[in-house]
Formats: C-alpha cells, sequence, structure tokens
C-alpha cells in the first residue's frame, strides 16, 4: 500500500475476573503487535494504524476468500469491522467470530479507512484470489 494509506485500526475485547488483563492485551498484540492497549476496568481497548503483521497472518494462514467475505460483509463507505476468536488469537491465529460470541466474548475490530476508498484497502489487506492463490503479490 502506498504513503497515502490512512487507516485506524480500533479492537475492543471484554475482560472478565476469571482472566488476566494481560492475556486479553496479549490476544490483541499477537494479531496487531503495533497496537497500544489499555485496560479499563472490565474492557481492553487497542489501536494502531498499522496492519501488515494481520495482513501476513491473512496469507499465511491461507484465508483471504474468508477475510474478504468477513470485511465485505460489513462494509460502509468509512470502514469495515468484524469479531475475531479470542482464544484463537491469543495462539496467534485469525478465527473469525460468527454466530453467538464465545462464552470468554470475541476481540471486535473496527477498521477505519480515510484514505483509499474501503474497497480498495479491503483488496489491499485480502486481495481477490484465483483458486486459493492471491491475485496481487503479497
Amino acid at each position: 500500500m502506498t504513503d497515502t494509506t490512512d487507516v485506524t485500526v480500533r479492537v475492543t475485547a471484554p475482560v472478565y475476573p476469571t482472566e488476566p488483563d494481560d492475556r486479553v492485551a496479549d490476544a490483541i498484540l499477537r494479531l496487531f503487535p503495533d497496537a497500544t492497549v489499555t485496560v479499563e476496568d472490565d474492557r481492553a481497548v487497542a489501536e494502531t494504524d498499522t496492519t501488515a503483521s494481520f495482513r501476513e497472518q491473512l496469507f499465511d494462514q491461507r484465508i483471504l476468500d474468508t477475510a474478504r467475505e468477513q470485511f465485505q460483509a460489513s462494509q460502509t463507505d468509512a470502514g469495515f469491522s468484524f469479531d475475531l476468536k479470542k482464544q484463537a488469537a491469543f495462539n496467534g491465529t485469525v478465527n473469525f467470530a460468527v454466530g453467538n460470541p464465545d462464552e470468554l466474548g470475541d476481540l471486535h475490530v473496527e477498521v477505519t479507512v480515510a484514505e483509499p476508498a474501503v474497497q480498495q484497502f479491503i483488496d489491499h489487506l485480502a486481495p481477490p484470489t484465483d483458486g486459493g492463490e492471491p491475485l496481487e503479490d503479497p
């Protein structure tokens, strides 16, 4: 992506009394290592403007089609959002949460895209594929 990329990623997740604060922060940081994480009472909140590690994980796990589908399902003029399984994130794995939230809650990710257009950013993050192979070089 070019130098004109202007995105903000905000991740929120519940922190339950039965789980250590740092474990939830670690789950977020495993997928978004450049994020700044704060824990406020029963909620972890993180922000970053970098998606490179998350994008790399999508490529490594070969889940570009699934990711695209999730991103486009919630796409607006301002960005998109999706939920991830907290336990999988703690293990460094992207696993989209669909249906009922996990008992420990999910990571809710909101991506606000100021530059380029939202669809163009989705195309960068999870490019279209042909037979599972990205049409763009990672």
